[in-house]
């Protein structure tokens, strides 16, 4: 799974997801891409399941590009502990995403087979999503 192999600080604050995607919001290897609708944490153990899903259906043709990368530490305290006594130790990384991000990329396949594969991926996901396509004569296989 996706993580970090280290990082400089072990826990960080949550955050805020506000705002739309400046970078990452446009195709840059493939053809056609998965783009997220709404802002959330996307779990290293979901990014997994959606590229599982994608590469199965694919069966080893075309390629994957995954424009994410779960570097976010989240923490949980055990579970019937009483407040206070510090933050509790990291148990997942995610990946936070706001609209607009592209989280997946395809190429090398047609139009079909990449959008019943990117269609199958974004069931996985805990987001609202859109398929696009590339404008221009790259529409169709390499």
């Amino acid at each position: 799974m996706l993580q970090p192999s280290r990082v400089k600080y072990r826990k960080q604050h949550r955050g805020r997801r506000k705002g739309i995607a400046t970078r990452g919001n446009s195709l840059a290897f493939g053809n056609y891409a998965l783009k997220t609708l709404e802002p959330a944490w996307i779990t290293q153990r979901q990014i997994e399941a959606a590229r599982v899903a994608i590469s199965r259906y694919l069966k080893r043709s075309g390629k994957l590009w995954i424009r994410i990368f779960p570097d976010k530490p989240v923490t949980k305290k055990p579970a019937e502990t009483r407040m206070g006594k510090g933050k509790g130790s990291p148990e997942f990384w995610v990946a936070v995403v706001k609209p607009g991000r592209i989280l997946f990329e395809l190429g090398g396949i047609p139009k079909e087979e990449a959008t019943e594969a990117l269609r199958l991926g974004a069931s996985k996901l805990p987001v609202k999503t859109k398929i696009i396509i590339r404008k221009g004569g790259l529409g169709e296989a390499l």
